[in-house]
This record gives C-alpha cells, sequence and structure tokens, in this order.
C-alpha cells in the first residue's frame, strides 16, 4: 500500500497535463515570408508552440507524442477575411434570406464553419449576417462546443437602408447620431469589425460618424469598394480594410482614386492600407459553368439536412442561367488588373473569398483563391501564403496569437503532402489540421 501511496504522490504534478506533441521532418513555412525550413522540428505544449527548428538543433522531448511531417509541406493554419457563414452556395438570396433565417444559427452556419475548418481554414472573418446567431456562432466555436475556425464577426451590415427582406442582417442609418448609436449597440454586443457597404449613399457625416465610433471601441472598419466614390469616402474617412474589386466592367480603378490610395500608402504612421480583393468567385465562373461536374464534390454536404442540400442543388441546376453572374464574362479580364494596380500602389492584400455565394462552398473556396492568385496572376506563392496567414492576423490584430509558426504562438499548423511553393492547388486536399494543439483531421503519423 505503501508503494502504491508513494507513486500516486510522484503521478500527482503531472496528472491532467497535456502530453507535448512533435511535428517532425516537414518544409516549414513560417507565415513571415522567409525561406522554407527543411526537416522542421515543430513542439506544441497543449495549444502553444514552445519551439522551433529542425532535426539538427531542436530535441524532441522525452514523451512526447511524435508526428511525423515527412514528405509534407507545413504552414500556418489558412485564415479567409470574407466568409459569409448564413450562406452556402444557393443562387436565389431572396428566398435563402425568408426560407432559412431560422435555421442559421443552429444548423446552417455551424455546418459553414466545419467546412472551413476541414478546408484548413483556422481563423476566418465572417462579413455579413444577424448579430445574434453570429455571437452564438463564434461562441459556441470558442467553447468547443461546434467545430469551426476561430471566427472574427462583424454582425449585420450598415448600410444607408437595407434591401428589402434582408432587415435581420442589414441595418439602416438615418443621421449621426443613428450611425453612432448602432455602431455602439454592436460593439457592446462583443463584434470583433463593423461592415460597411453602399458607403456612398450615405452623408458624408454618417460615414465619418461610423468609422470614428468604430475606432473609439476599438474595432476596425471593413468596406465595400465595388464603386469608385465608395473608395473615396472609404480612404478619406480612415476605412482599414476594403472589399472585393468592383462591380463594373471598368478595365481599371480611375487615376484619382488610385492616388488617394498611393497617398495613404505612404503615410506609413496610420499602418498598412489593406485591401481582400476576393476575385475567385468571379474568375472561376467561367469554368464551374462550362464544368459543373465540379459542383458534385459533396464536401459541402457536410452537416446540412438533406432538405436544405436538396434546395441548393436545384438552385445551380443551370449555371449558365444564374443572374448574379451574367456580367462576369467582361468583369473577369479587370480582375488581374485591378489587383496589380493596388500591390503597385502598396496596398496589402488579404485572402477572402466571399465565400458562400451562388455555387461557392467553404470547403472550396480558400483554396481557389490561393490558385489564381498565384496560377492565374502570377504572383509569388510565398506572398499569397503570408496574404493567408500573416497579414490577416496582423489586421485582425492577434498576430501575438496566430498567424505565424513561432513560439508563443496557438498552435494552428496545418500540413499537405508535396510542395505548395510549386503546386499551390495542393491545398485542395488538406492532409493535416490541428487547431489550438488539437488534431481535427488527419491520422497520426508514427
Amino acid at each position: 500500500m505503501k508503494t502504491i501511496i508513494s507513486i500516486i504522490c510522484l503521478l500527482i504534478p503531472y496528472l491532467g497535463m497535456t502530453q507535448m506533441k512533435a511535428l517532425v521532418g516537414g518544409t516549414l513555412i513560417d507565415g513571415f515570408g522567409g525561406a522554407p525550413i527543411y526537416n522542421s522540428v515543430i513542439i506544441v505544449d497543449g495549444d502553444e508552440i514552445v519551439q522551433v527548428g529542425h532535426q539538427g538543433n531542436t530535441d524532441i522531448p522525452a514523451g512526447a507524442e511524435v508526428i511525423s511531417t515527412e514528405g509534407m509541406s507545413v504552414l500556418p493554419g489558412l485564415w479567409d477575411m470574407h466568409v459569409h457563414l448564413m450562406i452556402n452556395g444557393h443562387s436565389d438570396y431572396a428566398h435563402w434570406d425568408t426560407a432559412y433565417i431560422d435555421r442559421l444559427a443552429g444548423e446552417i452556419m455551424p455546418s459553414s464553419a466545419h467546412q472551413l475548418l476541414r478546408a484548413g481554414v483556422t481563423s476566418a472573418r465572417d462579413l455579413g449576417a444577424p448579430l445574434d446567431a453570429s455571437i452564438a456562432v463564434r461562441d459556441r466555436i470558442s467553447k468547443g462546443e461546434i467545430p469551426g475556425p476561430t471566427m472574427y464577426m462583424s454582425g449585420p451590415f450598415l448600410q444607408h437602408e437595407p434591401y428589402p427582406g434582408t432587415e435581420p442582417f442589414r441595418w439602416g442609418i438615418n443621421g449621426t447620431a443613428d450611425a453612432r448609436a448602432k455602431v455602439r449597440k454592436l460593439a457592446q454586443a462583443g463584434v470583433d469589425c463593423i461592415k460597411v457597404v453602399d458607403q456612398d449613399q450615405m452623408t458624408v457625416e454618417e460615414f465619418q460618424a461610423i468609422v470614428d465610433e468604430s475606432h473609439k471601441h476599438e474595432l476596425p472598419v471593413v468596406a465595400h469598394s465595388h464603386r469608385p466614390e465608395e473608395i473615396r469616402r472609404g480612404v478619406a474617412a480612415g476605412v482599414d480594410n476594403f472589399e472585393h474589386t468592383g462591380l463594373s466592367s471598368a478595365p481599371e480603378y480611375p487615376e484619382d482614386v488610385m492616388q488617394m490610395i498611393r497617398e495613404r500608402t505612404a503615410q506609413m504612421n496610420l499602418g498598412p492600407l489593406y485591401w481582400t480583393p476576393t476575385v475567385e468567385g468571379l474568375y472561376n465562373y467561367e469554368y464551374v459553368r462550362d464544368n459543373p461536374e465540379k459542383l458534385d464534390n459533396d464536401c459541402w454536404h457536410l452537416d446540412l439536412p438533406q432538405d436544405i442540400i436538396d434546395d441548393i442543388e436545384g438552385s445551380i441546376q443551370y449555371p449558365g442561367r444564374l443572374p448574379y453572374f451574367q456580367l462576369t464574362p467582361s468583369r473577369k479580364p479587370t480582375l488581374e488588373r485591378k489587383v496589380k494596380q493596388l500591390i503597385e500602389a502598396g496596398v496589402v492584400l488579404l485572402i477572402g473569398t466571399d465565400s458562400g455565394i451562388p455555387m461557392k462552398f467553404h470547403c472550396q473556396s480558400t483554396w481557389n483563391e490561393l490558385d489564381v492568385w498565384v496560377n492565374e496572376f502570377d504572383l509569388d506563392p510565398m506572398y499569397a501564403i503570408k496574404a493567408a496567414t500573416y497579414w490577416p492576423a496582423k489586421m485582425m490584430g492577434v498576430d501575438d496569437l496566430y498567424g505565424t509558426i513561432s513560439e508563443g504562438k496557438k498552435a494552428d499548423i496545418i500540413a499537405v503532402e508535396g510542395d505548395v511553393l510549386r503546386w499551390i492547388n495542393l491545398l485542395s486536399d488538406v492532409d493535416m489540421v490541428m487547431k489550438h494543439g488539437e488534431l481535427v483531421k488527419g491520422d497520426v503519423r508514427p
């Protein structure tokens, strides 16, 4: 009996401790943009990365669970900076917004979040959904009740006047006092950013009140950039992050807009000007229209009830007929030019997809955006990866915890067989996903 008691006393300090993990052998792309680390070793203790090195300079702690990443590219978990958990590929917004408004928080948004996580997206920013549902889903994920990325929520759009039938997730602004009150309500509810659309239809004073009140509550402002006047007003008011590249078929941004952007990026005391171009949904439309078998991939069925799956499938039965995309063939040739105008002007681009728009599913969107940047626009794959890891965390003010694989960061790590710097579309099928030190996808290889 004394022997047993002695053993128990020796074990007490270790009871409840999480076994350390060692990810060994892969090519590490750490998110900072430098050269990869070959034969890497990453030591994870609980939910935190405690040591990063390679097999020549990093010892594996005794008793650690060793996970082989030999032959794999190892990256920080991806970010998607523009998703809509409340939609999932359906082509008829007017129908969707009314038919499923009561099923968003319990079924649709959790399904979308789980799909993102399985695709290697460990952090994401949701830009437009009902407030209560947004906060509830984000917090349930945070508590571990449902699977999903670490979510950053804007709650409802703020705009001059909601479109008919969208009042639960689009809030109208009527005067500067109302603008400040709406921002305060969102801030008090706990949103992570403020989303504005159609700001060129507000008064200048209303829009400035939104930006000022948001910054007072330390909330970044994310604004649409579909029209030149939206951009002009956004730059003048101090918007932190613009979204999209515009709805028109104009071949490039007007020179006066570009001059405003250049003047803003020259003011480094204000920090970077961020832009999320969300080009993939438009760029790939004609391919999907002409090769609809791509839509047969059932990864987007994950956690969705059958009646919703059937409804989505019915709505996209004829991809070439969708009103949403009829101008897209004229817009597609403008996308690369606009993206490169922004890069030349000193803007920091972020990976975001508008995931959930018609025929664009959360299990596919993010890697498709990376693929277009690298293989169609000829951007450096390391630049694209940094735009999906380091810069999003920086923009959201959480780079002390996320965005890179380095000591002290949360252990959000993905791995994929092969060299993603040579073949970025390998990210279409991520082999391993670790979120906060827990393997949520992939078998452990000894």
